[in-house]
């Protein structure tokens, strides 16, 4: 019986976490309609895109002992809530610096989820193997931040608009989310509270791990930000979800395989994959082939969210001794942000480039930055123990 509503628990979060990650992206195939609107280009969108960082950031890194003081289920219920409110400000508002601020609200409702989650599920599950819980949280989140776009794509082949319905289904299932959640148990808060604010940290040989991430995410970046624009001049840029959805839920499908190997060889995996998958994007978005983009949208995830964030994660971790968690908490939070370095800046300076330059030559430069750091990164590689 315990078991069964340890089960049931560990569901609901998981459905709520889903439910989250979806909102992220849910705006995704409208990011070209909405610049077309505002009568601006590649590199505005891709400014409004990377607000979703200086959300995410500051909560990661500043706010960690938070939980201590409130509980786990308030922040999960505080993440539903700037969800929601980020989804109507769209609805209301659509334009990119209405976009613009729902991607800063979303960004601090991520964070607020990736303070809580894996430790809440673990207790929800009753403290089983950790493995379990991650499991979960990694499969649950991985889905949502590719469900949202893919759905939005549904929506506007049908009705082509810049407030789909979907964004009012999302509103819809948000408040099943909170009502599953309130249902939740919590521990009550640490008396013994920690620090807020956790400095970043590189053990010696994390900067390799942290590059990969950096890379692999800035991929990730290019595909919802900027790969839409370049879809749109042959007609496709109504597959613009499926595509958000192939390179951040595809992963999920590799992580089996990615957590058999060692943190350093699925790593290196990844880092060969990862430049083959972004040709395919690169070619079959320049030349219009739907079929390549989709290809290589899910070679690209199986590196980013499958070989390089498994791998590289579990790596850091065993380079921080991951049974002090002070050291591992300081670890993860250093990687994490060469993470979001990678979603943010690689991505505006190429939506400026393709403003500038077009398509096709910002794509190649990208793809030979990718490339140079990929053989750099694989080099330093080498020498990690």
């Amino acid at each position: 019986m315990t078991l069964a509503i340890n089960n049931r628990s560990a569901a609901c979060l998981a459905f709520a976490l889903c439910t989250i990650t979806t909102a992220v992206n849910l705006q995704a195939p409208l990011y070209d309609a909405l610049a077309a609107r505002d009568g601006l280009g590649v590199g505005a969108t891709t400014i409004a895109f990377a607000c979703y960082v200086v959300g995410i950031v500051p909560v990661l890194l500043g706010l960690n002992g938070l939980v201590d003081r409130v509980g786990r289920k308030p922040l999960i219920v505080t993440a539903l809530l700037f969800c929601c409110l980020a989804t109507a400000i769209t609805l209301m508002m659509p334009g990119l610096v209405a976009l613009g601020l729902a991607r800063f609200l979303l960004g601090i409702s991520t964070g607020l989820t990736s303070a809580v989650a894996p430790a809440y599920m673990q207790m929800l599950l009753g403290g089983r193997d950790s493995r379990v819980a991650t499991t979960y949280v990694t499969a649950s989140t991985a889905l949502g931040f590719g469900l949202g776009a893919a759905v939005t794509s549904l929506f506007i082949m049908h009705t082509p608009s810049v407030s789909p319905a979907s964004l009012w289904l999302y509103l819809l299932v948000a408040l099943l989310a909170l009502a599953v959640v309130a249902t939740l148990k919590d521990s009550a808060p640490n008396p013994t509270k920690s620090a807020m604010l956790r400095l970043p940290s590189y053990p010696k040989g994390s900067l390799a791990y942290g590059l990969a991430i950096l890379l692999a995410w800035a991929t990730v970046g290019l595909v919802i930000a900027i790969l839409p624009s370049a879809l749109s001049q042959h007609g496709l840029s109504a597959w613009s979800g499926f595509t958000t959805f192939a390179i951040c839920s595809g992963g999920v499908l590799f992580q089996a395989w990615a957590r058999r190997l060692a943190p350093k060889r699925a790593t290196q995996w990844g880092l060969v994959i990862l430049p083959i998958g972004y040709a395919l994007i690169a070619w079959g978005a320049v030349q219009g082939y739907l079929a390549a983009v989709l290809l290589g949208t899910l070679a690209a995830s199986s590196a980013c969210y499958g070989f390089i964030y498994l791998g590289g994660l579990s790596g850091v971790l065993a380079l921080a001794d991951a049974s002090v968690s002070q050291r591992a908490n300081q670890a993860s939070a250093g990687y994490f942000l060469m993470a979001y370095l990678g979603f943010s800046i690689p991505v505006i300076t190429t939506g400026v480039l393709i403003d500038a330059v077009g398509h096709t030559l910002a794509f190649n430069l990208f793809g030979l930055t990718l490339l140079c750091g990929v053989i750099i990164t694989l080099a330093l590689l080498r020498k990690v123990p």
